[in-house]
């Protein structure tokens, strides 16, 4: 298993188009009703081999991985290549003709605009994940809860308006009733992470999952229980997969008791 360098997009106008399409809504399945047909959690029947492109959003970078390697362990012969990203961007590319079996976003929204555009098929949700504030180690900006963000003297990095932890942060900052305005607006959430662990701002929101892997760099500081945004994570084969079958096993992996138990070890929800 190994990543791949980002794909660039090649058309500006498709990426603009898919800003403006879709709603929170999906059609998306959850991932509660497969079952683990096999050791790798598959039950689309004999085991296939190939390679596998599978494009997936970056807070999966971790738990993917470890999957992926799993996923070459059962199906002797294959091999997973990531490419991990903000989800618009990823959409946009399959959207746009590159190369990918599989797709697993970070934002419901995004992935009914993939399905509508007819590139990937039946998507199913299989995890959740929530936002929280992640500050330095030494807490420079002594920020003690959610209000603290709203100051003038506290510098604060956020995603950028377009990918699912951007939106999950404004949705944050609404529920609190918060008027802030960040710093700065990264690609995705490990460049927020990266921002405060440096010691770049005094505090960021990201995922709890992202937060507990950097737990060593940064100090989490938990959102009271009425200001959360839970984002739905969806994955599907997509349409011009070279390997469908094999693609799908590992959609399945990710569905089944295996992926299922590795998610939540990583500190993810499960699907509604």
């Amino acid at each position: 298993m190994r990543a791949l360098a980002r794909l660039t997009p090649v058309v500006i106008l498709a990426a603009v188009a898919l800003a403006g399409c879709g709603d929170s809504s999906s059609g998306s399945s959850s991932a509660g009703s497969t079952g683990a047909g096999s050791a790798s959690g598959s039950g689309s029947g004999p085991v296939a081999s190939g390679s596998l492109t599978v494009l997936a959003a970056a807070s999966l970078r971790d738990v993917f991985a470890k999957l992926g390697d799993q996923f070459e362990a059962d199906h002797p012969g294959s091999t997973v290549e990531f490419s991990f990203g903000p989800s618009s961007g990823l959409a946009t590319q399959i959207v746009e003709g590159a190369p990918a079996d599989v797709f697993a976003s970070a934002s419901a929204k995004t992935m009914k605009t993939a399905e509508d555009a007819g590139a990937v098929n039946a998507p199913v949700t299989f995890a959740t994940n929530s936002m929280t504030i992640v500050v330095p180690k030494d807490n420079p900006g002594t920020v003690d809860d959610v209000s603290d963000l709203a100051s003038k003297d506290t510098t604060v990095a956020v995603c950028a308006k377009d990918v699912p932890c951007g939106a999950a942060a404004l949705t944050v900052f609404e529920q609190a009733d918060l008027d802030v305005t960040p710093v700065s607006e990264e690609v995705d959430v490990a460049a927020v992470l990266t921002k405060v662990s440096l010691g770049e701002v005094d505090a960021g929101l990201v995922y709890v999952t992202d937060a507990a892997l950097a737990r060593d760099k940064v100090t989490q500081i938990t959102l009271p229980a009425d200001v959360s945004a839970t984002t739905d994570y969806p994955i599907a084969v997509t349409t011009e997969s070279a390997n469908p079958t094999l693609a799908q096993q590992f959609v399945d992996l990710v569905t089944g008791t295996i992926g299922q138990d590795a998610l939540k070890a990583a500190g993810f929800a499960p699907a509604p």
